[in-house]
């Protein structure tokens, strides 16, 4: 056995092996974005958004199953079951690379987050949520504290913010706009948005990793594939 195909099944057993701890890994990095989109998703009404962390779910699920077929096609040298894998491994890195493509923040989050910050009323799911983000990310308002005076709340509570928006409640912050040093100063949608992209850009790396591994898988299993059908044919490659 030439060094050509010592190599190419070590990738390929490696790569096998890889299916398996990635997709435990995947399957954890995916989780770990639909969690985080959940403390935000108030704010992201266009559900396509989950799309990079759905696709590395289901990537995870394919990995599971795969990776026996990657080690027993390797092992075996079968063309069919090479050929197969070449197929699987080619699907996975497509659908790595449609999900690098998607993983792009929602360029509407002000408009979204405007709509709910409207809808604020101190009760309703919406004004949940954006105390949780206004005490979380220290912020006030979609582009700053000024922002609340667009809405409904700040017209029916005479003209204050609400207390989620207060450095400090024990200050005797009331919310009113004429005391702006007990108020939070930054805006909250550059503050998500941020957050999001941390978080995507994190899950974006690892899928970019894994995409490299699959290329080399392709190449290796293009070697043993060529290899065996030289061999078989009688002939040797010029490079043997």
């Amino acid at each position: 056995m030439d060094c050509g195909i010592v190599m190419s099944k070590t990738v390929l057993l490696f790569l096998s092996l890889m299916f398996w701890a990635a997709g435990a890994g995947l399957a954890y990095v995916g989780a770990k974005v639909i969690q985080s989109y959940d403390s935000v998703a108030t704010f992201i009404q266009d559900r396509s958004a989950l799309t990079p962390a759905m696709i590395i779910i289901g990537i995870s699920v394919v990995m599971f199953i795969f990776g026996v077929l990657g080690c027993c096609a390797t092992i075996w040298e079968s063309k069919l079951g090479l050929g197969f894998f070449f197929l699987i491994i080619m699907v996975v890195f497509a659908a790595e690379v449609v999900a690098l493509v998607f993983g792009i923040t929602n360029g509407e989050l002000e408009r979204t987050m405007n709509d709910v910050f409207a809808k604020y009323d101190g009760e309703n799911p919406e004004s949940v949520t954006v105390d949780t983000v206004q005490t979380q990310f220290h912020c006030c308002g979609v582009m700053n504290y000024t922002s609340w005076s667009n809405t409904t709340w700040f017209t029916k509570h005479n003209n204050t913010v609400p207390l989620s928006c207060c450095k400090n409640r024990t200050t005797g912050c009331t919310g009113r706009l004429d005391q702006p040093d007990l108020l939070y100063q930054q805006a909250c949608e550059p503050q998500v948005h941020r957050f999001l992209k941390d978080v995507l850009q994190y899950a974006l790396l690892v899928i970019l990793g894994f995409a490299i591994i699959k290329f080399f898988g392709m190449l290796s299993v293009c070697v043993i594939t060529c290899r065996s059908s030289s061999k078989r044919s009688g002939y040797q490659p010029l490079y043997a």
